[in-house]
């Protein structure tokens, strides 16, 4: 597989962070938490409330990383056959021939993912994890690259389905974007008024087969077995904590570590430093805690968890200076 330089991996991350700012304006740290997740090979899911640049988001990466694209927008009457496709006879030549569902692309907008039951959730268990659909017992490879991006309301907003913890623990990270400042909502109303039209293009910095260099040149990435440790105890700290009924399993501490090295990559740099394994382990972890059913009404949460554990698990740095 074609591999890029590191240092140009790094320049082009750089160029597609700048061309997406130019529309969600004032988030560069979560939309490097987003390109680094897409870099590593894995997929997104992006929970905030409505009006904050989730689906903008995506389709500006969609435009930027140069992939084909496709939306599906999750209702409670949605079907997995409306995600994968489904057999149809065709009367021309009197047999069944497979159409297609919005699967099959480059980047998949799955908008507010948790607006449709648990059953149509799980259409994309296989999709997300081995890069196929299985229908009615005959399977199909997706393009590569494939990412979801996944939209979502937060889970006590009305009319919503919890994701299922096998479907949180596919998607690699999940972001927040939050609230502007009122200097960037002030940009975000500036920006709209000079553009004269609601609809705005960005220019695509690499295409398909680009990404898919850059993606390989992350497997150049240098993980000391000491930082590798860190993600493993950090991982395992979670399935120890009080306030914790199911922590992260091995796909955690593995995803914690290919985000570090993706992290470190467009940060500039070709070795993970414990501090790149502590910026991308809330997103990484949170979402894959449960917390206990009496703690639900608390202030306890995922990202409370991962962040008492970061400040109880030694960094190996900590460790050398012990010893």
């Amino acid at each position: 597989m074609t591999r890029l330089a590191l240092p140009q991996v790094s320049a082009l991350a750089a160029e597609i962070l700048d061309e997406v700012e130019t529309a969600v304006i004032g988030k560069r740290e979560a939309l490097t938490l987003v390109l680094s997740g897409i870099m590593a090979g894995g997929h997104v899911l992006l929970e905030d409330f409505p009006g904050l640049g989730k689906t903008l988001a995506a389709r500006s990466f969609a435009q930027t990383l140069g992939l084909d694209f496709a939306r599906a927008q999750f209702t409670p009457d949605l079907l997995p056959a409306d995600l994968t496709g489904s057999f149809i006879f065709d009367q021309r030549v009197n047999e069944f021939s497979f159409r297609h569902g919005p699967l099959f692309t480059g980047l998949l907008l799955a908008d507010e993912i948790n607006r449709t039951p648990p059953k149509t959730q799980a259409a994309l268990l296989e999709a997300m994890q081995e890069h196929q659909v299985t229908v009615e017992g005959e399977t199909f490879q997706l393009p590569q690259p494939f990412h979801v991006l996944a939209t979502a309301n937060p889970v006590e907003y009305e009319g919503t389905y919890p994701l299922p913890e096998a479907q949180l623990d596919r998607f690699m990270i999940q972001v927040s974007f939050g609230y502007p400042t009122a200097d960037e909502e002030w940009d975000v109303l500036s920006r709209r008024l000079a553009r004269h039209q609601e609809e705005q293009t960005l220019s695509p910095i690499v295409d398909a087969p680009t990404l898919s260099a850059m993606q390989a040149s992350v497997e150049q990435v240098t993980v000391d077995e000491s930082v590798g440790r860190y993600c493993v105890a950090l991982a395992k700290a979670t399935r120890s904590h009080k306030h914790v009924l199911m922590g992260a399993s091995p796909r955690g501490s593995l995803a914690l570590m290919l985000m570090a090295r993706s992290f470190a990559v467009v940060a500039g740099r070709d070795y993970v430093t414990p501090e790149d394994v502590k910026a991308v382990a809330t997103p990484v972890l949170a979402h894959r805690v449960s917390i206990k059913p009496e703690l639900w009404m608390s202030n306890v949460s995922g990202t409370s968890v991962v962040a008492s554990i970061l400040d109880s698990v030694a960094t190996p740095g900590a460790l050398e200076e012990q010893e």
